[in-house]
């Protein structure tokens, strides 16, 4: 599509938003004190897990060991003609709400396999382990007990680690590997508070972990760069959407991210892959802008390829879903790509 066109509706959209969004809160603000089961995500999340359904996956559980279990959405009638792809979500929710806009098209071409990490949706360990190896064994171990010998991974954000460390471990496995908007390979502790002062906040784990409808508005606002859904949705849906999302195993989830961030300077010794890899990421990304990518770039080498799409934040999945399928089925399938 002509990029001028891309453009008009875009501002279109915005236009659009703009007059909807006042209307949209005066509505729903008499809802938002009120204290009650949270329906209207649990509704939403009802309905994201039917349209799954009708992409052709259905859930499972899968007992890893006594003590860790992990939840997935798989392919119901695998085909022969279709390669398998794993979607390793990143930190936000679970893996439904970041990847709805994109398991209608690339269930079509793919065998799809989406795991909740650990700590997310009905995922969870009696283990005190909070690393991302811990993490990539666990997506694994959960893949081989669903009869998955080969695939290729597309890991977002928080994801991108626990790819990265799948891949490492698991050549075997693992074919080629899309990583979008992720931190892997550290950085400084310079490069973190200059980071941290750009977006307006103190820690990381105040931006990942909201509590309240005011640091959810933020957090969308720090990923998302042509608009945030969250400036529409009502105080009430926010609250609601922190209870089910982020209050159970909030402790864990925590501890995931100080894990990461206890490294204080970028990863040395970080390996090179030996799979052929696609980093993705938005030019207007602010949590991890785009010298994270060139420094993985330069990192991987020449089996490494980089690609930038304009007027996108961190959120890809989100503001550009359609031009990040076509870049995966391109890397994996050998597709034709879009100009990005």
């Amino acid at each position: 599509m002509d990029s001028w066109w891309l453009q008009l509706h875009r501002l279109l959209s915005d236009f659009y938003l703009s007059l909807t969004i006042p209307k949209f809160r005066c509505l729903f603000a008499p809802l938002s004190h009120i204290k009650r089961f949270p329906f209207a995500v649990t509704l939403a999340d009802a309905i994201i897990s039917a349209y799954f359904r009708l992409c052709g996956l259905s859930p499972v559980t899968v007992d890893l060991d006594d003590q860790t279990t992990m939840h997935f959405w798989a392919a119901t009638h695998r085909r022969f003609d279709k390669p398998a792809l794993v979607l390793i979500h990143g930190y936000g929710s679970t893996a439904p709400w970041q990847f709805f806009r994109q398991v209608g098209p690339l269930s079509r071409s793919f065998n799809l396999f989406i795991p909740d990490l650990i700590f997310f949706g009905n995922s969870h360990s009696k283990r005190s382990d909070r690393s991302e190896v811990f993490q990539a064994r666990c997506v694994v171990e959960g893949l081989r007990s669903l009869g998955v010998a080969r695939c290729s991974l597309y890991a977002l954000s928080y994801g991108g680690w626990v790819g990265y460390r799948a891949a490492e471990m698991f050549p075997e496995m693992v074919e080629k590997v899309v990583i979008v908007s992720s931190g892997v390979g550290g950085c400084t502790e310079e490069q973190r508070r200059e980071g941290l002062q750009k977006i307006g906040v103190k820690k990381f784990t105040e931006m990942l972990c909201p509590k309240k409808p005011a640091d959810l508005r933020s957090l969308a606002a720090v990923t998302m760069h042509k608009f945030s859904v969250a400036k529409l949705l009502p105080d009430f849906f926010i609250r609601e959407f922190i209870t089910v999302m982020h209050t159970k195993h909030s402790k864990e989830r925590l501890e995931l991210v100080e894990h990461l961030l206890e490294r204080k300077a970028a990863e040395s010794d970080l390996p090179v892959l030996t799979q052929e890899t696609l980093l993705v990421w938005g030019d207007q990304d602010r949590v991890f802008p785009l010298f994270f990518a060139y420094q993985l770039q330069r990192h991987l080498g020449a089996k490494s390829k980089l690609e930038i799409i304009r007027d996108t934040g961190h959120a890809v999945n989100m503001e550009a879903p359609a031009l990040l399928n076509d870049l995966i089925k391109w890397f994996v399938l050998g597709d034709s790509k879009l100009d990005v």
